[in-house]
C-alpha cells in the first residue's frame, strides 16, 4: 500500500493495516525459514510495507504497539 493511501486511512484503519502487515511479514519469514518461500522479494516488500505504516503512525503520534 502506498504512503498516500495509508495517510487517507483513519487511526483504527491504520492500526488494522499495520497488524495485518506484521502478520503477513511473520508468515513470510516463517516460510523462508522452512524453505517453502519461492519468491523472496516478497520479504522485502512486506518489510517496507510495515515500515511505511509505522512511519505514518509515528507522524500522527499513534502508538503502533497499542492493541486494536
Amino acid at each position: 500500500m502506498k504512503s498516500t493511501e495509508l495517510r487517507d486511512l483513519d487511526d483504527k484503519g491504520l492500526r488494522e493495516h499495520l497488524a495485518t502487515a506484521r502478520k503477513n511479514l511473520f508468515g513470510l519469514r516463517l516460510q523462508h525459514a522452512t524453505g517453502e518461500l519461492e519468491n523472496t522479494a516478497g520479504l522485502r516488500s512486506a518489510k517496507r510495507d510495515v515500515a511505511r505504516a509505522l512511519t505514518v503512525a509515528r507522524q500522527r503520534g499513534i502508538d503502533p504497539t497499542q492493541k486494536i
